[in-house]
């Protein structure tokens, strides 16, 4: 099985680590922290009860032929990473993300946003089997369904030129979001120039 291929599995780790599922002593489950710093949680259950770890690194032990709900307590975190450094070796790198942008009304990347897209094409061709997701996005000035489609052209526009970089089409997925998740909210018919943009996630 490939990098690529063992990804998916492989990022349930960032959730949880299930440790001895099948020793004779039991089961225990460590909340690990996300890559991007989101929150997260996982509920850990029983016959007895059940324990929801929300914190990073919170571990909760049930022991086996011993009634009860979990135990919960801390784990330390580099003990986890050095018990388990194989599977720490196999995560994927964390995404990576960028953010261009575009003058008002228009398809056309602004100069700095050039030398950024630049940025994001070397970290792509850095990850072997990499994916890239290209989200477009418009600031509030126009008709939600022109917006729409302007969003999306944006975001067909910065895909195009990771495909002229040699990226094959099923590795770069775009996606254009409108108005609707400004990087700053306004009213309508505001032209903010931080929310006309692309983000670029690399992954």
């Amino acid at each position: 099985m490939s990098r690529r291929q063992l990804a998916p599995l492989l990022a349930n780790l960032a959730i949880a680590l299930v440790l001895s599922a099948c020793s004779t002593s039991g089961t225990r489950v460590i909340l690990l922290p996300q890559p991007d710093g989101r929150p997260s949680a996982v509920v850990v259950s029983t016959e007895d009860g059940q324990e929801t770890l929300s914190e990073p690194y919170q571990r909760a032990t049930a022991k086996a032929r011993e009634r009860g709900a979990p135990v919960v307590d801390k784990a330390d975190p580099a003990r986890v990473e050095a018990e388990n450094k194989p599977l720490f070796e196999l995560m994927p790198p964390s995404p990576q993300r960028f953010t261009v942008y575009f003058d008002v009304g228009e398809t056309l990347l602004t100069p700095a946003s050039q030398r950024i897209v630049n940025d994001a094409l070397a970290a792509a061709q850095a990850r072997s089997g990499g994916e890239i997701v290209v989200t477009g996005h418009t600031d509030t000035v126009g008709p939600l369904a022109r917006n729409d489609g302007l969003s999306r052209e944006r975001a067909a526009i910065v895909r195009q030129i990771f495909l002229d970089r040699g990226f094959a089409a099923n590795r770069v997925e775009a996606v254009g979001r409108g108005e609707r998740e400004p990087a700053i909210p306004t009213a309508d018919e505001v032209a903010e120039p931080r929310n006309r943009r692309v983000t670029i996630e690399v992954r």
